[in-house]
């Protein structure tokens, strides 16, 4: 018989929906593994409803609590009276912001504060969307700080951001680092292989880039250093692009008078997540030079699978990828085609690469992060 010690409220709103991204992955491989690991302790998952019910099922020590409503409301009143309803001894937020008023101690996850080092009214190239969720943020998220028992952030970069902007003590701020899922590790079989590429109609030899519209991505200058490395290099290559309209990268590629090289981009639409590691392996190199991150959980799933990566000599990609990927400056188009044209042709570069990549990426995994976050609740609860 299950012997409960504490019962701990897991808000995890978006895990059901179908195209899930980087926070929404965080925490279900938490949840998962939290669940695995700790027999002494019950989850009760506060979700909204979504159509991936797959992804987490119900065991002896996870319950799964499902309501809808629009985000505000859901967090704001909803949250709070399941969160009493469950007789929950403490809250965890993972995506940023919390209920203002709930009646049990509260760990926050905050992956970062872009939003509150860019005012998102005047902020520029975000979706009337991103602005809207930006700004509530920007208002719930002071009030959270204070109330909250333990801020949790994913990179040691980041715990010094919230110190310097939002003046927390450094005793308030833990960091738990993000993990990489097995899946990643793992190479599939032709058979698999076969049907992913024919699903997304990739082309045989290309680089990767996970672009989207949120500026921190650095879409423009990716799409133009790329357009640069093919004009210098004449490489037949394509660059995979994934969860970005064609119509935007033309636009960037006229306006630098760059549109004959439109030819060589390749867009897949949302990448499911079991088909990213293929679609990772296959790639030549992985391109993630953001200009901003917390963390960035990409960059280890493609060392994971044995991919060499670009990234960013800023924020806390030096910190995720150690010394296991190329350093570029995100800023500069011409030092990012540089790079590309270094390691795309230096052989001994990238085999380098690959295997200092697999031993970092090895050193991130998901039971570390759950056995850290226990410690944590066990902490507030004692």
């Amino acid at each position: 018989m299950l012997v409960i010690s504490m019962v701990i409220g897991f808000e995890a709103q978006r895990i059901f929906r179908e195209n899930k991204h980087g926070m929404d992955f965080v925490a279900l491989e938490l949840i998962r593994s939290l669940s695995r690991l700790d027999t002494e302790n019950e989850y009760v998952v506060f979700t909204n409803k979504g159509p991936d019910t797959a992804c987490l099922s119900e065991a002896d020590n996870l319950k799964i609590v499902k309501f809808g409503g629009p985000f505000v409301i859901w967090e704001q009143i909803l949250l709070p009276r399941y969160v009493k309803k469950f007789d929950c001894d403490i809250l965890h937020c993972t995506s940023n912001t919390a209920p203002l008023y709930v009646n049990v101690p509260t760990v926050i996850t905050i992956h970062d504060i872009i939003f509150v080092e860019n005012n998102p009214l005047f902020a520029k190239g975000y979706t009337a969307y991103q602005r809207f969720g930006n700004y509530y943020r920007r208002l719930v998220v002071r009030v959270n700080m204070q109330k909250a028992r333990r801020i949790v952030t994913v990179s040691n970069f980041e715990r010094k951001r919230l110190m310097d902007v939002l003046k927390l003590s450094k005793d308030k701020v833990d960091v738990v680092y993000n993990g990489v899922a097995n899946h990643f590790f793992n190479r599939a079989d032709r058979e698999e292989s076969q049907k992913v590429i024919e699903k997304y109609k990739l082309p045989k030899r290309y680089f990767l880039f996970l672009g989207n519209t949120d500026p921190k991505k650095n879409t423009k200058n990716t799409i133009l250093a790329f357009a640069n490395f093919i004009r210098k290099s004449g490489e037949d290559i394509y660059l995979v692009v994934a969860d970005l309209n064609g119509e935007l990268v033309k636009d960037i590629l006229r306006s630098k008078g760059l549109s004959k090289y439109f030819e060589q981009f390749h867009f897949t639409g949302y990448i499911d997540n079991k088909a990213l590691p293929i679609i990772m392996q296959s790639a030549d190199l992985f391109l993630y030079p953001s200009e901003r991150e917390s963390f960035g959980i990409p960059i280890l799933e493609a060392m994971a699978g044995g991919t060499p990566v670009i990234t960013s000599n800023r924020a806390s990609m030096p910190e995720v990828s150690g010394d296991a990927a190329y350093l570029v400056d995100p800023f500069q188009v011409d030092d990012m085609t540089e790079g590309i044209l270094e390691l795309s042709g230096n052989e001994k570069l990238k085999n380098k690469l690959v295997i200092k990549g697999k031993e970092r990426a090895s050193a991130f995994k998901w039971d570390n992060s759950a056995y850290q976050m226990l410690a944590i609740y066990k902490k507030i609860y004692t």
